[in-house]
Order: structure tokens, then C-alpha cells, then sequence
């Protein structure tokens, strides 16, 4: 046996068949199949039904997937990633360079405005909060958790990586699929989405007064790495209270973008600077 195939056939030996299945199953349910039909997820993974439902009922227990369910608590409409695979890898995401270079400069940031901060990034049609940082002495302490995921339609970091894509791109994300509006201001069609990722494309920042929560502003900016691609996003949030004034809310914008400014200059990127960039953070506050 020559020395390349015996090698194949020593590493199959010390593969273990059930957790290569468990692995199969998570990232086909990663790449979209909630596994609404059994039948259909069994035969597109090469095991039966019971394996499936064991696979499943053993990810679910260990909250690595989660039931779809309706808003009003209906039967499971299939699975999805769980907040504790999640979780794992927002905790690798910290050995990378985008978080370890961001975490400074967010938590300058929590500070110099007194509100929360966040770093998230796309994953598919949502947005995961990979960081969080909150004031020392802040009135409002957002209670989001690294992990959680939020519709990236609807929310502010979502909506300004997705204006920051090209626009064929967005288009076949969302191809005929539903938005679900979390408030009246929430984009439920193509053409509202597209109209709201124009404003925010022209203005460079992503704003909600109540859009995703009532009573809770928040506003967003994109980050780039060096190819110029949108690689996450950063925001801050609080009551809509603590954004009163326009001097307020002048402040608070141009803080957002200058530390996603920063982050985006850390990573490589060589973008525009905006005119007031040779003010220093520091200056705000």
C-alpha cells in the first residue's frame, strides 16, 4: 500500500462517525435547511430519520441549535444556530484580529458618549453581537448578550453593513424572503429596504429612534477591512432620551464614526478620511 493511502486509511480510523454527522448537520442548518422536512434533511445527509431526531434532540440540548417558533409561541417551524454555538464563537472571534483590534476602541467609546457599544457581524440575514461594552457610569446598560442575533433588516449594524454591500448582493439575500417587521418602521418589502440602506448609505451612519424598540435610539457605522469590503459594523444604544439636542446627536454620530473609522484604519483599510477626522476622539469629550 503505498505511504499516502496508508496514511488516509490510519486518520479514517480515528474519525468518530456520530460526531461527523452532528458536524454535517450543523453547518447544512448554518447554510439555511431549518429542517422542516425530516425526510428530505435525512436523505441530503445519508443517515436515517432516527438519527436525525437524536442529532437533533442532542444539539438542542446542548443549545447548539434552537426551535424556530412563531411569535406567539406556535409548534417548531425547524432549527436554527443556538446562542451557545454562537456563544463559542464569538469567544474564538476574540483571538482575532477584528476584535482584539476593536475592543479598545469600543470601550473608549461606551465611555466618551455614556451609552453602550457593540460590535457585530453579518451572518447571512442577521447580525451577531460578537462584542459588548458598557459605560462605567451609564444611566442606560443595554442588556443584549455577546451571541445574540437580531434581523440585520431591521437593526441598525445590519442595515449599514447591508447598505455597504453591493446592491445585487443584498437583492439576492432577501430573494423571496419575508421581513418580518419588529416595529411599524421596520422595511417589509424590497423597495422600502432599499430606500432605507440609500439613506443610510448616503449618510454613512445607520440611525433608529424607536425603529427596532420603542423608547431605545441607537446608530450604527460600517467597518471596512482592507480590500474595502464591509467586514462588521459598530454602534452605540440607549434611551431615545439620553440622543435629545442636535449638538446631542451630532456628537454621538461622529464618535460612532470615528471609532469605526479607527477600526477600519487598524485592519488595513485606506478609505477616505471624513473632513472631521483630524479631530481626535478625545476632543468630544
Amino acid at each position: 500500500m503505498p505511504d499516502d493511502t496508508r496514511e488516509d486509511a490510519e486518520d479514517s480510523a480515528y474519525l468518530s462517525p456520530p460526531v461527523q454527522r452532528a458536524a454535517r448537520l450543523l453547518r447544512h442548518i448554518a447554510e439555511g435547511d431549518r429542517v422542516t422536512n425530516m425526510a428530505a434533511t435525512a436523505r441530503a445527509l445519508g443517515i436515517n430519520r432516527t438519527t436525525l431526531l437524536r442529532l437533533l434532540t442532542t444539539l438542542e440540548a446542548e443549545r447548539f441549535i434552537e426551535p424556530v417558533r412563531p411569535q406567539d409561541g406556535g409548534p417548531n417551524q425547524g432549527w436554527r444556530i443556538g446562542l451557545g454555538l454562537i456563544g463559542m464563537a464569538a469567544q474564538a472571534f476574540f483571538s482575532q484580529d477584528l476584535v482584539q483590534t476593536a475592543v479598545p476602541a469600543i470601550s473608549r467609546l461606551a465611555d466618551l458618549v455614556d451609552l453602550s457599544a457593540h460590535l457585530g457581524v453579518l451572518d447571512g440575514m442577521e447580525i451577531v453581537y460578537v462584542v459588548r461594552r458598557t459605560p462605567e457610569q451609564g444611566r442606560y446598560v443595554s442588556n443584549i448578550r455577546v451571541g445574540s442575533r437580531l434581523p440585520a433588516h431591521a437593526a441598525v449594524m445590519g442595515r449599514i453593513i447591508l447598505a455597504n454591500l453591493p446592491e445585487e448582493r443584498v437583492r439576492a439575500l432577501f430573494a423571496g424572503v419575508a421581513l418580518p417587521a419588529s416595529t411599524e418602521h421596520t422595511p417589509v418589502t424590497m423597495a422600502q429596504l432599499n430606500a432605507r440602506l440609500a439613506e443610510d448609505r448616503a449618510e454613512g451612519l445607520a440611525w433608529s429612534d424607536g425603529f427596532f424598540e420603542a423608547g431605545i435610539s441607537s446608530v450604527a457605522a460600517a467597518i471596512f477591512d482592507a480590500s474595502g469590503a464591509p467586514v462588521a459594523a459598530v454602534n452605540v444604544s440607549g434611551q431615545t432620551a439620553a440622543f435629545d439636542g442636535p449638538a446631542r446627536r451630532e456628537r454621538i454620530g461622529r464618535a460612532v464614526r470615528d471609532t469605526a473609522e479607527e477600526i477600519s484604519r487598524r485592519l488595513g483599510w485606506a478609505g477616505p478620511a471624513h473632513p472631521y477626522n483630524s479631530r481626535r476622539l478625545e476632543v468630544l469629550a
